[in-house]
């Protein structure tokens, strides 16, 4: 791939796995209620934010009647109403809502992705649907490597899943594999790399920082608040040298 909107639009076109393709489908034919005068999206959900970006938030895969229904990476659900609010509050986002993809919402050295880009049933990919879809991410990772200084996993799945995708695009992945955990740190290097952790400027490596993921059992029971999402965000983003407000 050229360039991210080439790569957006080839996810977009995908159709690679059957169980995902029939549930998006009939997701998008059937609605929800409360949706039933929207057009959805109906498809894979490509990345969203600037090609240029030093942080990468790596999420799960799209919601069903959220990225499913906009075509924007958390967009119109709970999820997405957490995250996009906690980087407004840190400075990398031009608002703090994300309602659909055409509301002006810009992020600020930020891009977010998913190592799955089509809703699957019940929130649950199957292991075969997530490794189909990893060149996906693979490509993304290479197309962002000149810029990407960080990445915030979103939980268990996202870290798993995208640290063999880290060893495709050309980072080296520790051995023993570093272990999820909120507030987990990892360092990737890359060829040449002799920096240390930090993600210093040109080094090539990669800093990565575990989240508990933005989904509603979380944050509606406690176990991450807005506050614990901010303190990894900044901690990333500083890492990252992008400026952000306390």
């Amino acid at each position: 791939m050229d360039s991210l909107a080439d790569l957006d639009a080839r996810i977009a076109g995908c159709a690679a796995c059957p169980r995902l393709v029939a549930w998006r489908d009939e997701v998008a034919r059937t609605k929800r209620a409360a949706f039933a005068d929207w057009t959805y999206w109906g498809r894979p959900v490509p990345g969203f934010g600037p090609g240029d970006a030093r942080l990468l938030i790596i999420g799960l895969a799209p919601a069903a009647h959220g990225g499913n229904r906009t075509g924007r990476m958390f967009t119109g659900d709970r999820s997405g109403d957490v995250l996009y609010q906690a980087l407004y509050d840190v400075g990398l986002a031009s608002q703090p809502t994300s309602v659909r993809a055409d509301d002006g919402l810009e992020l600020y050295g930020v891009r977010v992705t998913a190592p799955v880009h089509c809703a699957p049933p019940a929130n649950k990919p199957t292991p075969g649907e997530r490794d189909t879809c990893r060149s996906w991410l693979v490509q993304e990772l290479r197309l962002l490597r000149p810029t990407l200084r960080t990445v915030v996993l979103l939980g268990a799945f996202g870290w798993q899943a995208a640290l063999p995708a880290f060893a495709e695009a050309g980072w080296t992945v520790p051995r023993p594999r570093p272990a999820f955990g909120h507030g987990a740190r990892a360092r990737l290097s890359a060829p040449g790399d002799a920096q240390g952790p930090g993600g210093a400027e040109g080094s090539g490596g990669l800093d990565l920082f575990g989240c508990f993921h933005v989904s509603q059992r979380n944050t509606f029971t406690g176990r991450l608040t807005p506050a614990m999402l901010r303190e990894v965000l900044r901690t990333a983003a500083t890492a990252a040298g992008l400026p952000c407000r306390t």
